[in-house]
């Protein structure tokens, strides 16, 4: 009878362990002497090369952040990798499956019902591509032309409810996905892509002649992007913004942008040729984990 008790008060001990490190990151990283990264297969922002590896611009920030975490726990961790997609990375977060997702996604209020976000670090802008010498410069010069986007997104939708639309007729034409879009412009069945501002830019990158296209018009709508974490974790949340705003003192992040919109990449070593938006080093200059929701309301 003691052994009984005494098994079923280790495993409540146990259990209580488990339970507390479920909302305590940090002790549960350091128990396991290991971190899992949630990394997307394939994002302007964390990709993969194939063969277990991954690489991108927040890919690079997490691994500043595991090491700045791994003076934090007083060890060496080891980093896992697990591949997430748009459906299921708040999931994989919310059960523990994943300690810090690395990917692209945005901070919005629904989100944060969920999960939490860390301070951004990456501020997107839905734009519009167009060959070069189309003459379209804003949305107003759309009118009577056929605009291509990517099934499944909200560009178009977002383009339709922009103030500057009203009165604006254009035909909708949807390719199935972003390089699909990309060619419904580049073969000139269509006038312009609306899209995200990486997006667009990574294919511009990618063309034949790249020059023949720019990306032109008001900025559609604004998406703070960070990366995501377990919710109500405000040790593990402090120490991973705390990391992002010294890459940011320091001059870490501007080198990392540099690296990776400015400069060739891999595989194809093509440069994207993304400038620092105004949006974004405001989000630099002022660290906050603010939905977009905060972003629109300011318009």
């Amino acid at each position: 009878m003691k052994k009984q008790v005494l098994a079923m008060a280790v495993m409540a001990l146990a259990a209580g362990g488990a339970f507390a490190q479920a909302n305590d990151t940090l002790a549960k990283i350091k128990a396991a002497g290991s971190i899992t990264e949630g990394v997307r297969e394939s994002s302007g922002l964390s990709y993969t090369l194939g063969g277990g590896q991954y690489t991108g611009f927040h890919y690079d920030i997490c691994a500043n952040i595991i090491k700045d975490l791994e003076k934090a726990v007083g060890k060496k961790l080891e980093t896992k990798y697990q591949p997430v997609t748009s459906q299921n990375r708040i999931p994989l977060v919310q059960n523990g499956t994943v300690d810090i997702e690395c990917g692209s996604t945005t901070n919005n209020a629904t989100r944060q019902k969920d999960v939490a976000f860390a301070v951004t670090t990456y501020v997107e802008e839905v734009r519009i591509a167009v060959k070069a010498t189309s003459g379209i410069t804003k949305i107003a010069d759309l009118n009577g032309k056929t605009v291509a986007t990517t099934t499944g997104t909200t560009s178009v939708q977002t383009l339709r409810k922009n103030e500057r639309a009203t009165g604006v007729d254009f035909k909708e034409l949807y390719g199935k996905d972003h390089s699909d879009s990309f060619l419904l412009l580049e073969s000139g069945r269509a006038d312009a892509f609306v899209m995200d501002g990486s997006i667009l830019a990574s294919n511009i990158a990618k063309a034949k002649t790249p020059a023949d296209f720019k990306i032109v018009g008001e900025v559609l709508s604004v998406e703070p992007i960070a990366i995501m974490i377990r919710k109500d974790d405000p040790a593990f949340k402090k120490a991973v913004d705390d990391s992002i705003k010294a890459q940011i003192k320091s001059g870490e992040l501007n080198k990392l942008w540099d690296k990776w919109f400015l400069q060739p990449i891999p595989p194809s070593n093509v440069k994207i040729g993304l400038a620092l938006s105004d949006a974004t080093k405001n989000a630099w200059a002022n660290p906050n984990d603010k939905p977009m929701e905060d972003y629109a309301a300011k318009k």
